[in-house]
């Protein structure tokens, strides 16, 4: 290969609880005083959100064993700085496998290996599913019955309401992890990377929901599942553990470090603990080699929106929810003055006691003609305030109140009307 490997070396393990108190399906699950679910769930975050540098002999060695399982010989190991110089790299060398079939199955190193992670989990989602249906069955045998949605619940509430040990473990760690790390931080790296067609992509560390939930139902006996998927399960954990995205391919593994910084913040009115991206002053997530990613409050922005916003920049840019991060950056009042907006009316909200509804003109370069309508969110935002916002409206309205009606459908007259909007 034309791009030499960067020679492994020895690095911190990551430090986690070796062993946590585990408890009988009940006392776990339905102990109100039991915190060893978020406990566990915690432990998986921290693997997701980890900047220590990869631990490149343990990466190494549980990519092996996925290509023994496979039928593979060990690959040649090629490390990068960032995931984005994993994509660089597969293109520079043409690295890019189109999966094909040929009548016997996926007949590259990716899917085979792909493979065998689908068959694992269907066998144990079978498990999981007949276990499920068990504990429903002596549920309802006991009269019980679940109220309440999981989702919006924290776990010892959920418990308590009957709801059952797998769509309990399926929010409180599936759903949660998935939100933090595949949506949240997979999501701001994927725009780093160079457009790679075909291939698989392996998350590592951002994999952990998935990994997580099988290994929730392992630890405590909740389903049982063949040594095979156990061990699978356990490479898996490893690499997690470990390392940050890698590519397999015949002959070679691309295998990206770890982030060198990330910053999250909980996401307001969370019953699971989820986290988003964000920092106000610099990048979110940035990589050795400089790659990063600018976030606001889980908005992945441009970085003039953090580092200097403007009203030029704000005019010329055509993305919305860009734009809307942009002014809030700096503030409406400070857009309204920097930009030079015409009010051309200012009426009190009467769905919104003690607020103001602004009409303003459109400022130059927006794109379209038409006014702004500013106006104070009706209900609380999850941190416990109201947000202040703008709305495109058609360029003929005169009246703050038309314009305010004509959002919700209805008339100027009758939003006058209005005792309260949300």
């Amino acid at each position: 290969m034309s791009a030499a490997p960067i020679r492994s070396s020895a690095s911190r393990r990551a430090t986690l609880p070796e062993n946590i108190d585990l408890f009988d399906e009940r006392k776990l699950l339905f102990d109100e005083d039991s915190l060893a679910l978020e406990t566990i769930r915690n432990v998986w975050l921290e693997r997701g959100l980890c900047t220590r540098p990869a631990d490149r002999s343990t990466a190494e060695s549980s990519v092996a064993q996925l290509y023994r399982r496979s039928g593979l010989p060990k690959p040649e190991f090629v490390w990068v700085p960032s995931p984005r110089a994993g994509s660089d790299l597969i293109v520079i060398e043409g690295l890019s496998t189109k999966m094909s079939f040929d009548g016997t199955g996926l007949d590259c190193a990716s899917g085979y290996i792909a493979s065998m992670f689908a068959a694992s989990r269907r066998r144990m989602d079978a498990r999981i599913e007949r276990r499920r249906i068990d504990w429903q069955i002596e549920h309802w045998q006991r009269g019980r019955r679940a109220v309440g949605t999981v989702r919006d619940l924290p776990s010892d509430d959920s418990a308590r309401r009957g709801i059952s040990p797998q769509r309990l473990i399926r929010a409180a760690v599936w759903e949660s992890l998935h939100t933090t790390l595949f949506d949240g931080v997979a999501a701001a790296i994927r725009t780093m990377l160079t457009p790679v067609a075909g291939g698989v992509t392996w998350y590592g560390q951002q994999e952990a929901h998935r990994i997580a939930y099988y290994d929730m139902f392992r630890r405590y006996g909740l389903s049982t599942f063949d040594s095979e998927d156990r061990e699978l399960l356990d490479v898996q954990t490893a690499l997690a553990d470990s390392t940050g995205w890698w590519w397999a391919f015949d002959n070679v593994c691309i295998m990206a470090e770890r982030p060198t910084a990330l910053h999250a913040e909980p996401i307001p009115g969370s019953a699971q603990g989820e986290r988003r991206l964000h920092h106000s002053d610099s990048p979110a997530i940035e990589f050795e080699d400089g790659t990063n990613a600018f976030v606001l409050h889980g908005a992945i922005v441009p970085d003039w929106v953090v580092l200097d916003p403007t009203a030029e920049r704000i005019a010329q840019e055509r993305n919305v929810e860009i734009r809307r991060c942009a002014i809030e950056r700096i503030g409406w009042d400070t857009y309204i003055e920097i930009a030079g907006l015409t009010l051309v009316d200012e009426t009190d909200d009467p769905g919104n006691a003690g607020c103001l509804l602004q009409l303003y003109a459109s400022p130059e370069g927006w794109g379209r003609s038409g006014r702004i309508l500013l106006a104070v969110n009706g209900s609380l935002e999850r941190d416990g305030h109201r947000r202040r916002y703008g709305l495109h409206v058609p360029g003929w309205f005169t009246s703050a109140m038309d314009a305010a009606g004509w959002t919700y459908g209805i008339t100027g007259a009758d939003y006058a009307c209005l005792v309260r909007r949300t």
